[in-house]
């Protein structure tokens, strides 16, 4: 069975994947108008995914925990939500929609800083 660690490395690499062919068509068109959203895209999608999956795969008590399943989904949602929000903010203006984004990866962000000192780093599952 994958566990965490491995679901939130698949949605990082997914991310970067996209960030990567985001910016090649960025850079082929001259127009780099929605790299703040690119940059978020690859920040939050690839750097942060990553390093969460890193840590539920060190952690496996932390991976273990029901907390881990909605730590996924809130942060797989932030970023779902908010880099389209910055690049319809960008575009036609108004910033309703990364707002949400915006909380939603706060929230994951909160939830894992609260797992992180209730489980430690490493301790075994």
């Amino acid at each position: 069975m994958r566990g965490i660690g491995f679901y939130f490395f698949v949605f990082g690499a997914l991310c970067v994947t996209l960030g990567m062919f985001w910016g090649i068509a960025m850079a082929i068109s001259g127009d780099h108008t929605l790299a703040g959203a690119h940059a978020h895209l690859n920040l939050l999608g690839w750097v942060t995914m990553g390093l969460f999956g890193l840590y539920y795969t060190l952690t496996p008590s932390a991976a273990a925990s029901p907390l881990a399943r909605i730590h996924l989904a809130i942060a797989v949602a932030g970023v779902v939500i908010m880099v389209p929000g910055i690049a319809i903010a960008i575009s036609h203006g108004g910033e309703a929609i990364v707002a949400v984004g915006s909380l939603l990866t706060a929230a994951s962000m909160l939830l894992f800083l609260y797992t992180l000192f209730r489980n430690g780093l490493g301790r075994p599952g």
